[in-house]
């Protein structure tokens, strides 16, 4: 088998079906991430969506004991929004993060990788694979990093010079030694964009991620959303773009090139008041496809009853108090009585007293009386 001479019948396919760029590396060890790994759990950094223990995450022989080199791939993804519907008031939308724009991109990374595979299967006697996108226990950025598809940015995302960080990243761990690829010089220089402009302060320091802070992270948590990042959280109803809308590397970036990819304006900016009564069919079948919809209905109705206290649609007041009083998920009951008393109507303080009496769990009770604070403060101030 001639190993260079497959490597670039095979970036000539990934061109065919779709893969807007194809690097390789070695099997080695992660060395560097393993030692920021170590730090990020000490730290208390990490999300809790990780797979895999340490050595799992960082030495690829330990998934695949055949392992001589990695394919990464990239796919890049749309950053604007064509004919996007205006948000108002009354009917306020919310936003999901361009990474959860078009189908789960799970799944169209999954493709590529296997059709991937299947030319190599049919080259290669006795060829062995192990693919991942994202969910895996490699780190797609350190294998995209150390391919050269892109440099590690103090964002925490991989910026190509062809895309900007709008890549989703996937990769195949093979037993083929292809010869692998240059690394790309990291050319984030003195800049500080991402890390200045992080609304919960979650990028400690360049590339390093706290991700019990990141909005990305914190939308997609089950439980009450801490009171620190309430008010920071705007109308995202899943996942944040600020460091990436920042960085200048990602100036004028907009890739419509996959049709799986493209945006439905009322699915990935919704109305937000239809979520709140959403069933779990319709949540189902009106975003089931996108990433976004991993965690399920709940975190999404949360995240929208905030949005809706952000910007005070008093028109959703009805709609909150019924869920205060009917619901039966503490935290959607508890949140939505914060809300009634962030959008401030004397009846809605009426409805929180008369809710207080009947309710029984302690932490719904907490948020009913942090309701209840504003309209203090509201007498405070007039």
């Amino acid at each position: 088998m001639d190993a260079e001479k497959l490597k670039q019948e095979l970036i000539a396919y990934s061109k065919t079906i779709g893969v807007d760029k194809i690097r390789f590396t070695t099997a080695d060890v992660f060395q560097e991430l393993k030692e920021r790994l170590k730090q990020q759990q000490e730290n208390n950094y990490q999300s809790g969506f990780e797979k895999g223990t340490i050595e799992e995450r960082t030495e690829p022989k330990k998934l695949m004991p055949s392992a001589k080199s990695i394919i990464a791939i990239a796919l890049a993804y749309p950053s604007r929004l064509p004919n996007a519907p205006k948000s108002t008031k009354e009917e306020p939308r919310g936003l999901f993060c361009r990474a959860s724009w078009g189908m789960d991109y799970h799944e169209v990374l999954r493709d590529r990788l296997n059709k991937l595979a299947a030319f190599l299967a049919e080259r290669v006697d006795g060829f062995t694979y192990r693919s991942m996108v994202d969910t895996g226990e490699l780190s797609d950025r350190a294998v995209a990093e150390r391919a050269g598809i892109g440099f590690s940015a103090k964002n925490s995302f991989v910026i190509t010079p062809e895309f900007g960080s709008y890549v989703y990243l996937g990769e195949m761990i093979t037993n083929i030694p292809f010869l692998p690829d240059e690394p790309v010089e990291d050319s984030c220089g003195t800049c500080t964009k991402c890390i200045d402009s992080c609304p919960t302060g979650a990028l400690v320091q360049g590339g390093q991620l706290n991700a019990q802070r990141c909005i990305a992270y914190l939308t997609q948590t089950k439980d009450f959303l801490p009171d620190e990042f309430r008010s920071k959280i705007g109308n995202r109803v899943y996942g944040c773009d600020t460091c990436q809308l920042v960085c200048p590397k990602n100036k004028g970036m907009d890739f419509h090139l996959h049709e799986e990819m493209e945006p439905d304006p009322e699915i990935v900016k919704p109305l937000l008041k239809p979520l709140l009564k959403m069933s779990n069919k319709e949540f189902k079948a009106k975003f089931g496809l996108i990433s976004g919809s991993w965690r399920g209905k709940k975190p999404i109705q949360r995240n929208a009853i905030l949005a809706i206290g952000h910007y005070k649609s008093t028109s959703a007041v009805p709609d909150l108090i019924e869920l205060m009083e009917q619901d039966p998920r503490p935290v959607i009951r508890g949140t939505a009585a914060w809300a009634i008393g962030k959008i401030g109507l004397p009846e809605g303080y009426e409805a929180i007293r008369n809710a207080l009496v009947k309710e029984r769990e302690e932490q719904v009770r907490e948020e009913m009386e942090k309701g209840l604070q504003f309209e203090q403060q509201y007498a405070e101030t007039h």
